[in-house]
């Protein structure tokens, strides 16, 4: 994930200082959505080992008891 992210900065960079060719364009494109791929499918499963608990106050006073 590291050289994908670096590799998006590099071009990043040179697209705002000289320009990319055609082909750093599509590239770059390619690199995107691979990152966008992997983030959406990291975040899901996240998302899925996430665990919602809800305490209602009467429940810690009963507990402190």
């Amino acid at each position: 994930m590291s050289a994908l992210t670096d590799r998006i900065n590099e071009l990043a960079r040179k697209e705002k200082t000289v320009g990319l060719t055609e082909k750093e364009k599509a590239e770059q494109k390619e690199l995107r959505d691979e990152f966008r791929a992997a983030f959406r499918k990291n975040f899901a499963a996240q998302l899925e080992n996430t665990e919602i608990v809800v305490t209602d106050s009467k429940d810690k006073k009963e507990k402190k008891k």
